[in-house]
């Protein structure tokens, strides 16, 4: 691959690694509850969902779920619901006096799994790989090769994107040091992981 095209990628690719959304708030409602080291291994289950989302735009096959209304419009349905359900879950969670003292407390493989199935049901995200991704590869260069780079680059970059918010939820921890503001701050992301979810709802192939 050319050094120009890596030049370009990286800090457009890392913008969109930072831009706030479902994810990158799940990491940080995990860290300030359970700590920066298990917000980020939970966040191990959002890239093994980009790394099959890679693998699929690399082999074209992402291009025929793009395509498809129908196929897009379940995947749609389904992160939207999901992302509801996180959202009264976080409503009504009451709040922790120490991390991992609450009695709704989740194992790190269930965060996890909470971080794939969000990421997995993120329409914008195959938006992502299927036009965002593609712009990088040059045809007359071996595709699987590019596509191996940049995805690898991607992961990278968004693993450092779930540390940066871990870091900022373990700093919100040490804020709302009561219940009172802790409850605030989960019910806040609550109504910000529901609009989230009818932008998923509202969202078009373009």
């Amino acid at each position: 691959m050319e050094l120009l095209t890596l030049i370009l990628f990286v800090p457009t690719c890392f913008a969109l690694n930072l831009t706030p959304g479902p994810n990158n708030l799940l990491a940080m409602s995990n860290a300030k509850k359970y700590g920066f080291q298990v917000a980020c291994i939970a966040g191990i289950g959002r890239l093994v969902a980009f790394t099959v989302m890679i693998a699929l735009a690399a082999s074209g096959l992402a291009s025929i779920l793009y395509a498809s209304e129908q196929l897009f419009s379940i995947v749609k349905v389904f992160g939207a619901g999901y992302l509801f359900w996180l959202a009264y879950q976080l409503w009504i969670a009451t709040p922790c006096d120490d991390i991992g003292n609450c009695e709704s407390g989740m194992s790190v493989i269930g965060l996890a799994k909470q971080e794939f199935l969000l990421a997995a049901g993120n329409p914008k995200a195959i938006l992502i790989f299927t036009a965002f991704l593609p712009q990088f590869v040059n045809p007359s260069e071996p595709v699987g090769f590019q596509f191996f780079v940049l995805g690898s680059i991607f992961l990278f970059l968004e693993w450092a994107a779930i540390a940066g918010y871990a870091c900022f939820g373990v700093y919100l921890r040490n804020w709302f040091s009561n219940p009172r503001m802790r409850r605030l701050f989960n019910r806040s992301c609550s109504s910000l992981l529901a609009s989230a979810g009818v932008g998923l709802l509202i969202v078009r192939r373009e």
